[in-house]
């Protein structure tokens, strides 16, 4: 799973967007959404959450997550503590969204290598 969400203002406009695929790389799925208005942390855990609902959907067991963003993944693996009230709520929705699947790695990526999903939250918020 490919994972981005942003915003145009921080708060301001919002997307998620993501990407899933096979083992062997194939697509099994992407999208991209408006969420209202929110900061580019709160798209972010909103993309994940909705990659998980979508992952689980096709019947996934173990899933890779990739993102590039640094406090996303951090987070979430418990590197970095959750100290915002707003993000502890989409934290926990996060972790147990995690819980569904038998095992979850979390890979950081470079913001060049998240090219599609971010493309799925610029479609959406053009769209908008």
């Amino acid at each position: 799973m490919w994972v981005d969400g942003g915003s145009r203002g921080n708060p301001g406009p919002a997307a998620v967007g993501y990407r899933i695929e096979d083992e062997a790389g194939e697509l099994l799925d992407e999208a991209g959404e408006t969420i209202g208005v929110a900061t580019n942390n709160e798209a972010e855990y909103r993309a994940l959450i909705a990659a998980f609902d979508r992952a689980a959907d096709l019947g996934a067991r173990d899933v890779e997550v990739r993102s590039d963003s640094e406090l996303l993944m951090r987070q979430m693996t418990g590197r970095y503590k959750v100290k915002s009230p707003h993000l502890r709520e989409l934290w926990q929705e996060a972790q147990r969204a995690a819980g569904r699947f038998e095992r979850v790695l979390y890979v950081e990526v470079r913001r060049t290598e998240n090219t599609e999903a971010d493309r799925q939250v610029n479609l959406a918020l053009d769209r908008a």
